[in-house]
């Protein structure tokens, strides 16, 4: 009941979800010193998800000054239907790609809250199947790939409620945060407020990622 009161929080506008599992073809955009690639919560509004991704990378901004920096913001659902964050791991998969390959000298920082943070950890390699709004690995960063990535962000990410984290290759560029209380990546946590909590974090979280990049 506190995890769908947390989602119901978020939700201003709520939406089906896609009977099938699809991404559009990715495409490049235009080169840049780092990209941040963020995929937001459940039904979280903002451009790049107003509670983390857009304050993340405004604070990035700040702190990585002198390079160049653009942003993407994952296309998927973000909603409650059962291949939701399937659709996202698999447009971060698609567009980091299409991206690396593009622009051989980028870096990325990768973003995920709530949701998104499941849509993260399967796109390197960490399954969430079984946590709320998770789903099975289809698609990975390819190691090609797994150089680039300069750090990865995860707020209120649900697999730490099955006891699971980040571990092998990303786990000491990963920044994983779990407010005390979040039902969402606290198991038995109670503190709804605390999953709508992360825009505090913002700062913490450029400082991490630009020390990386």
């Amino acid at each position: 009941m506190r995890i769908r009161l947390c989602l119901a929080a978020l939700s201003l506008a709520g939406g089906a979800g896609l009977a099938t599992l699809s991404a559009p073809p990715a495409s490049a955009a235009a080169c840049s010193d780092v990209e941040l690639v963020s995929a937001r919560g459940t039904f979280e509004p903002g451009t790049l998800g107003f509670i983390v991704g857009d304050p993340v990378l405004s604070a990035l901004q700040k702190k990585a000054a002198g390079k160049n920096l653009t942003s993407y913001k994952v296309n998927y659902p973000a909603d409650l239907s059962p291949t939701s964050a399937a659709q996202g791991n698999l447009d971060l998969v698609n567009h980091v790609k299409s991206q690396a390959a593009a622009c051989p000298n980028q870096k990325f920082v990768l973003v995920g809250y709530s949701q998104g943070a499941n849509v993260v950890d399967n796109s390197i390699g960490i399954s969430s199947a079984g946590a709320v709004v998770g789903s099975p690995i289809v698609a990975t960063l390819p190691a090609a790939v797994e150089p680039k990535v300069a750090a990865v962000l995860l707020f209120g990410n649900p697999i730490r409620a099955l006891g699971k984290s980040v571990t092998g290759t990303y786990q000491s560029r990963t920044l994983d945060l779990c407010a005390q209380g979040d039902p969402v990546c606290e198991n038995g946590g109670g503190d709804v407020g605390a999953h709508l909590s992360y825009r505090d974090d913002a700062d913490a979280a450029a400082t991490f990622a630009a020390a990386r990049l």
